[in-house]
Formats: structure tokens, sequence, C-alpha cells
């Protein structure tokens, strides 16, 4: 059974950083498209990162390019959300989720994705 295990959210003050994990089980994270994605009360769920299988390419919604960045980690069937410099509106429930097998390159819209995380609180306040 495939599954998705977010970690590393908390309270971090404005400029902080955090880094979140998202493990796999049942299945090698490297062979899927893995996106990062949050949402904030009363908003929509919106694509913050996502890696490509192999980790050959990269993407970055607009709000957040220059902050963060994503990773991969094969041994430990991690992929990282390194969150720098945040801010306010970076409060959210952040979660990732894997594209369906063999997805070419990675995207960043919500319904390419078929496997997801239960989530982890990100809050951002001073």
């Amino acid at each position: 059974q495939l599954q998705l295990v977010e970690s590393g959210g908390g309270l971090v003050q404005p400029g902080g950083s955090l880094r979140l994990s998202c493990t796999a089980s049942g299945f090698r994270l490297s062979t899927y498209a893995i996106g990062w994605f949050r949402q904030a009360p009363g908003k929509e769920r919106e694509g913050v990162s996502c890696i490509s299988r192999g980790g050959r390419s990269t993407n970055y919604a607009d709000s957040v390019k220059g902050r963060f960045t994503i990773s991969g980690d094969d041994a430990k069937n991690t992929v990282y959300l390194q969150m720098n410099t945040l801010k306010p509106e970076d409060t959210a429930v952040y979660y990732c989720a894997a594209a369906p097998p063999l997805f070419s390159g990675c995207v960043l819209p919500a319904t390419t994705y078929n496997y997801w995380g239960q989530g982890t609180q990100v809050t951002v306040s001073s």
C-alpha cells in the first residue's frame, strides 16, 4: 500500500526556516513525480513545488521562488522542502503527493497527483 507521511511543520517566526519531510512506504519515491502543496484556511489548495522522477527537474510557484528548495534522498526514501525566509502568508497545512506512475516531468496543479499524505501544519507568526 502506497503511503506518504509529512513531518517537520511547526511554529516559526517571520524570516525563519523549516524543513519539511515527505517519507514514503510501499514504493520508491524517486520513481514518482512528487509535489508539495499547501492550503490555508478559506483558500484553495495550491502547488508550491515539485520534483520529477529521478530528480531531473523541479518547479516552484512564483510566491516561493528563491526561498524554498525541493530535494530528494533516495537512501531515506524522502523528499524534502527546505523553506527559508518564511512569511506569515506561508502559513498553511502543507501536503506532499505523488503523481501516477511513469508521469513525465513535474507540474503544480493538484489534480495531477493521486497519492496524498495527511499534511503538516506550518505557522509563521511572531
